[in-house]
């Protein structure tokens, strides 16, 4: 037992782990097998065996992390103010505190500034608009996509080129201009000094590079400690080997079954990689789970997908006792809504708190009828992997627009709607709410001129418009014509308004789809209103005022998490795996991935649900829809370790009884005439 107690609690092949000496050392840790435990347990040990600890950097993917190992590791070990003195933190954040020291030699002034992905878009619109390119051709790829080809080609090493014609082949028209914008965006930066994410990796890289100032860097640290180092790019491995030449000091921690972050570069081969690269390498697998029980594993071991042999990792665990996971086949997407609910209340009369259960879905879209469900039922709840969708400025703007329709008096919903214009700032919106309000008025909102005349120059044509696209709306019959009516209202005002107004209008047509369904406009409203619209703004705020509520979360945000209940939902091909990653067999690879990572979120309850149909369009107004196969990763193997409940309705017309068992009651005919 070690003096300081970092040894505390640990296995056998985490003790080696955290004991091991100075050569590289590659620690292949499964899916809740104390990965962050064991990292901090061996920065405290090197403490405790007399590494200084500003000798000593702590590389991660997110500042949480690196906080929470530093303060851990410096309770843990011996070495006075540990916390203060050890480096840590995520790549870009070190990359920054290196480059500030060595703008002179970049050629950069001293001080530059960082670009975030707006900022970085804000500057390519602007290359666009210098170019002629914004406006001509409606095909163009906008300023966000853009940015996203070049820091594809940046983190990956591709050219340019070459990637657009495999991922981005309807941009290939267009590939000598974005060449040339690509080409006038680094200009630009580096004229203005400029940094965006991707550059600060860039410069780390070059000034390693450099035989002078490289050695400075890299000697500035005697242990270097990288975390879910399956999710480096290109660039990120070649800062690593340069920091620590040969290995030696080298310490990374990873499992290629949880690389799901192939779209922003990285790319999990690296991690067998780096085992194959150094001859003297440490490799200690992790196998033990300490969060779920056996027969959950039995299930996630099944359909692990990643490296065989001898880096095959196979999770156990010391719990034995628990219940397979279940299969829920059920009728279609809105009934799916009903059961998850159904189970999530059931958990929780039976003792479960909300906040130990969460839902877990492909991507952020797949929850919208869940949560309109789950508002319904008053079952409060709080999104991660996006803003909550009832929560969202731009879905708080469309209630507002809906509830006008009903009551032309709503003066909280005119209020909104009128800051929505540009010129109306808060002050002269109040001052418009007295004739937009007056119930005299409120039979026809054609009749508003004197709102449009007090309004500034600026803003008249669009209020005007806005007036006439809501009486249009209030004439419309249909529930879901009547929605739809509103979002064509709100339609130029969000295109203005937002830089990302496609996806945000995407939103509210999935919000119409789920109105239609409604039989009761003012009702649906009702339930979708937790907060009056005067007090919210354009940032979601807390997301539950309540002492408990459920957690729902895309897969990938849900990485690193863990929760007693998980319910996984749209198990079908098309949803998960993703429709956009069945064209290319690493896409395939990379959901496989991300299946697993969602299996082992789960401690002691996994439910799967599946709906035998889908709407044919996400945003169809119809009952077009597509019969649903079962994900292609549920094949036969994980099936015999679930356990399926079938709760699909009987087809129309059949007997339950099994009319087959009484046999034929009507003879047909054999047609003997016929063939006299």
């Amino acid at each position: 037992m070690f003096e300081s107690g970092w040894d505390a609690g640990l296995d056998d092949a985490q003790l080696s782990a955290v004991v091991h000496g100075d050569g590289p050392l590659v620690i292949l840790a499964g899916a809740g097998t104390g990965k962050t435990r064991t990292l901090t347990a061996r920065v405290a040990s090197l403490l405790d065996r007399g590494v200084p600890a500003e000798r000593v950097l702590l590389l991660t993917f997110t500042r949480r992390a690196a906080d929470e190992m530093v303060s851990r590791a410096a309770r843990l070990c011996t070495q006075p103010d540990a916390g203060q003195r050890l480096a840590g933190g995520t790549f870009h954040a070190v990359a920054h505190a290196v480059i500030s020291r060595h703008t002179e030699a970049l050629g950069l002034p001293p001080a530059v500034s960082v670009l975030d992905r707006a900022d970085a878009t804000d500057v390519m619109d602007l290359l666009r608009h210098d170019h002629g390119l914004d406006g001509t051709d409606r095909r163009f790829p906008r300023a966000a996509t853009l940015v996203d080809i070049y820091s594809r080609a940046v983190n990956t090493g591709v050219p340019a080129r070459a990637l657009i014609k495999t991922d981005f082949g309807w941009v290939q028209p267009h590939v000598d201009a974005v060449m040339e914008l690509f080409r006038a965006y680094v200009a630009r930066k580096r004229d203005r000094g400029l940094l965006d994410f991707d550059d600060l990796l860039l410069a780390w890289r070059s000034l390693l590079a450099d035989p002078v100032i490289g050695p400075q860097i890299a000697g500035r640290w005697d242990h270097v400690l990288v975390d879910e180092y399956q999710d480096v790019n290109a660039t990120q491995v070649d800062i690593v080997h340069a920091l620590r030449p040969g290995g030696h000091g080298l310490t990374v921690v990873g499992d290629d079954a949880q690389a799901i972050y192939g779209f922003r570069g990285s790319d999990h081969a690296h991690l067998r990689g780096l085992v194959q690269e150094l001859p003297e390498v440490t490799v200690v697998r992790l196998e033990r789970n300490f969060r779920s029980h056996q027969r959950l594993l039995d299930l996630a071991n099944v359909v692990r997908p990643g490296a065989e042999g001898e880096h095959r990792i196979t999770l156990h665990s010391d719990r034995q006792e628990g219940r397979p996971a279940r299969l829920v086949r059920c009728h279609d997407a809105p009934a799916e809504a009903r059961i998850i609910v159904d189970s999530v209340l059931e958990a929780h009369q039976k003792g479960r708190r909300l906040r130990e259960q969460a839902v877990l879905m492909r991507a952020a879209a797949h929850s919208d009828l869940l949560e309109v469900e789950l508002t319904a039922r008053g079952v409060p709840f709080v999104k991660y992997g996006g803003l909550k969708f009832l929560e969202a400025a731009h879905v708080k703007d469309f209630v507002a627009a809906v509830r006008l329709l009903d009551n032309p008096r709503d003066e909280v919903a005119w209020y909104r709607l009128l800051r929505l214009h540009d010129g109306i700032g808060p002050a002269r919106a109040r001052s418009l709410l007295g004739s937009l309000a007056d119930p005299e008025l409120s039979a026809d909102l054609d009749r508003h001129a004197e709102a449009v005349a007090a309004a500034p120059a600026m803003s008249r044509v669009a209020l005007a418009a806005s007036l006439s696209a809501l009486a249009d709306a209030r004439s419309r019959d249909r529930i879901g014509e009547r929605a739809r009516g509103c979002l064509e209202l709100l339609r130029p005002l969000l295109t203005a308004r937002y830089r990302d107004w496609s996806a945000r209008l995407g939103d509210l047509e999935r919000l119409v789809g789920a109105a239609d369904q409604s039989p009761d406009l003012a009702a649906f409203v009702a339930e979708l209103t937790l907060d009056p619209p005067a007090s919210t703004s354009d940032l979601a705020g807390p997301p539950s005022q309540d002492d408990d509520y459920l957690v729902l979360s895309t897969v990938h945000s849900a990485k690193g998490l863990e929760w007693p209940v998980v319910h996984v939902l749209h198990l079908v091909d098309g949803s998960f795996p993703s429709d956009m990653a069945l064209g290319t067999p690493e896409g395939v690879e990379e959901e496989a991935r991300l299946f697993y990572v969602a299996l082992t979120r789960a401690a002691d309850e996994l439910n799967l649900y599946a709906p035998l149909r889908m709407p044919h369009h996400r945003h169809a107004r119809d009952d077009r829809h597509s019969m649903a196969p079962l994900s292609r990763f549920l094949d036969d193997a994980a099936l015999d370790r679930v356990e399926v409940v079938d709760l699909t309705p009987p087809r129309p017309g059949a007997d339950p009884a099994g009319a087959a068992a009484r046999g034929a009651r009507v003879a047909l005919p054999d047609l003997a005439d016929l063939w006299a």
